[in-house]
């Protein structure tokens, strides 16, 4: 059956369902209280009077596991397990009195079938790493269909009713199962802009309709081969063979971009890609390749075991290429296609500048939306046709006049920049806005990193003093 969400809106814009998994929270204060699972109305959690000497807030999320999935994990028809409770607080004091937590019995068990010998109650650590069969230790009471005991603190709990005798490890498979994925890698480039770069991670089953959604403004490779990610893994995309990232960004580290992998993120970045070989002449044939990041804890000992050595953190390999440049503006500002720009220095200090070059590196992204950006940015009908009329058959000289004549217009506006990427959002240019925004960021670091030498000098220069008083 297809879940299915509904809402009402007055106007129409682009809508978004996210899954997430549901957390129910609540306060405990001194005289206790009950909390349940809006996932599972079954599973609840009894605080009783005394609990806690102050109030203090409790989560509590639920993961139902399917008796298939159980099956096909562990490959034994005889594995049953309950959902897997996760509960936390915001103290680090263990409580007072014992908490009261029923779950329901695995699927297919009841008390009137009930062998007590197969049941297990497992405890798991925040990562999941380690799972210990606690069935020993706690006082376990069954009804029809529930099973109940206490705790003094919180962790995972889940039940499994197995003929298995050790089944911590079992059950960390299955943990670590239930947060893997299957995933490919696209890496695709705008066909009006093949220097705007595409880079996706994307789990298996949504591959299809994800490239069916881009094929009409991207083109490219196939995707990558299949390749197992967990949930919360980083990796990272590096540009080679004569291809590289055309700016600094924040999200780059040792001239590769840093993802986080969360499946029902779209795991996405859109950037500039540029070349130090000369592409007058040539086009150039580089790559892409993905590598995984540092190895999480919460990955299992034998997929670690299986990356050690220099290449094993490698994941794929995907072909880009640049066209050789038609004749355009150069690299360097100055007099170009008949243009003198003058020096600007949009914004200021503290928010970050955008400089003479930034603007020449923003031009060559705008393409026929020139018009729509120009009056999105506050320019009239009459400047833009006057414009369009004044450079005709030239869009490189259309976009550089409407960009240098708004920033002329607004130089002295400390909001100038803020209103250029608002422009360029609801010019529907979103890559754009996030790359003045990017700039933008790099030059907030750069001040910052000022003041704290300035005032690491300072402080310095005032210790020197100060002792050659003494």
């Amino acid at each position: 059956q297809k879940h299915v969400a509904h809402c009402s809106v007055l106007h129409f814009s682009w809508f978004l369902v996210v899954s997430r998994l549901v957390q129910n929270e609540c306060k405990v204060p001194t005289e206790g209280t009950l909390l349940f699972s809006s996932v599972d109305p079954n599973i609840k959690v009894t605080f009783p009077p005394g609990v806690t000497e102050e109030t203090r807030s409790v989560k509590l999320q639920v993961l139902p596991v399917s008796a298939e999935e159980m099956e096909e994990i562990t490959a034994d028809a005889g594995c049953r397990a309950s959902p897997l409770l996760c509960l936390s607080q915001d103290s680090l004091m263990d409580f007072l009195r014992p908490v009261r937590i029923q779950l329901p019995l695995p699927p297919g068990v009841t008390g009137l079938n009930l062998d007590r010998s197969r049941l297990h109650l497992l405890r798991g650590d925040l990562e999941g790493q380690t799972w210990d069969d606690i069935t020993s230790q706690v006082v376990l009471e069954f009804t029809h269909l529930y099973a109940v005991f206490e705790v003094t603190h919180f962790s995972w709990y889940w039940l499994w009713y197995t003929t298995k005798t050790y089944i911590g490890g079992i059950a960390k498979k299955v943990y670590e199962r239930l947060r893997m994925y299957q995933v490919n890698f696209i890496a695709l480039q705008r066909k009006k802009d093949p220097e705007q770069v595409l880079l996706q991670c994307v789990p298996k089953h949504k591959v299809d309709p994800v490239l069916k959604k881009l094929q009409d403004r991207y083109r490219g490779p196939e995707p990558s081969d299949m390749v197992e990610m967990f949930e919360g893994e980083q990796f990272f995309a590096a540009f080679e063979r004569g291809i590289s990232i055309d700016m600094d960004r924040p999200d780059c580290v040792d001239g590769r971009l840093s993802f986080i992998f969360y499946s029902h993120l779209k795991n996405m970045k859109e950037i500039y890609v540029t070349s130090p070989v000369d592409r007058k002449g040539q086009a150039v044939k580089g790559q892409v390749s993905f590598y995984r990041g540092a190895i999480p804890e919460s990955i299992p000992e034998d997929a670690s075991r299986r990356r050690k050595g220099p290449d094993s953190l490698w994941l794929a390999t995907l072909p880009i290429k640049l066209p050789r440049l038609k004749p355009r503006w150069g690299e360097n500002p100055g007099p170009l296609n008949g243009f003198s720009f003058p020096p600007l220095n949009l914004g200021n200090a503290e928010t970050g500048y955008l400089t003479q070059a930034n603007l020449l590196s923003i031009a060559r992204r705008v393409g026929a939306d020139w018009q729509t950006i120009g009056l999105n940015l506050g320019l009239t009908y009459q400047q833009i046709e006057r414009i369009g009329y004044n450079n005709r058959e030239d869009l490189d000289k259309q976009i550089l006049d409407m960009l240098f004549s708004w920033a002329q217009q607004n130089s002295e506006d400390p909001d100038c920049v803020s209103k250029l990427i608002a422009a360029m959002k609801e010019s529907g240019r979103q890559d754009i806005a996030d790359e003045v925004e990017t700039i933008i960021e790099l030059g907030r670091q750069k001040y910052r990193e000022s003041i704290r030498r300035v005032g690491l000098e300072q402080e310095s220069s005032t210790e020197d003093s100060a002792m050659a008083m003494m």
